[in-house]
């Protein structure tokens, strides 16, 4: 457990839980609302992405090529932060569909390079509108207002995060 003087902090602190989190009960425990919401949100994906034959999680790779955050096995798992045998796996279901396909590098055997091909290059077009309507159908009466200030709590939330594990692998 973190010790109280590596924690990034602004004054006030202001402590929300106190001893046992899990005593609270399971929605007073923002980690499980937010373990809830990212689960109800695949979910969602999952069923409206069925026409297209994928899952919200064989979606993101194909967004990550696409915008070239990644090309290779390594660096798609990297940036999903999945080990590299899950993200094979994975490459698996989505070559077999015909959405990418790997090559060795020229350079380096050992790397695996991946490119969307045609299929796949289609489907990351049409993908988008329906990852909208369920994110909309998630934000139903929110205001724009308390969907700017949600948005900007969360990456408030992740930045807090973030200083807590740069803190404790730095020791």
């Amino acid at each position: 457990m973190a010790s109280r003087e590596n924690i990034p902090s602004t004054d006030p602190v202001t402590e929300f839980y106190r001893g046992d989190a899990v005593a609270l009960g399971d929605h007073e425990s923002v980690g499980y609302l937010i373990k809830l919401a990212n689960q109800m949100v695949l979910r969602n994906l999952d069923i409206q992405l069925q026409p297209y034959d994928l899952t919200a999680p064989q979606w993101v790779p194909l967004l990550v090529i696409s915008n070239g955050r990644a090309d290779t096995v390594a660096g798609c798992a990297r940036e999903i932060c999945v080990d590299t045998g899950a993200m094979t796996r994975m490459l698996d279901r989505l070559e077999a569909k015909g959405f990418i396909v790997r090559s060795r590098s020229g350079d380096d055997r050992r790397v695996v390079k991946l490119a969307l091909t045609k299929a796949g290059r289609e489907i990351v077009k049409l993908i988008p509108p329906t990852i909208c309507a369920v994110l909309n159908d998630h934000l139903r009466g929110f205001s724009a207002q308390e969907f700017a200030t949600f948005k900007n709590m969360l990456r408030r939330f992740l930045a807090n995060g973030d200083g807590v594990a740069n803190n404790q692998t730095s020791n």
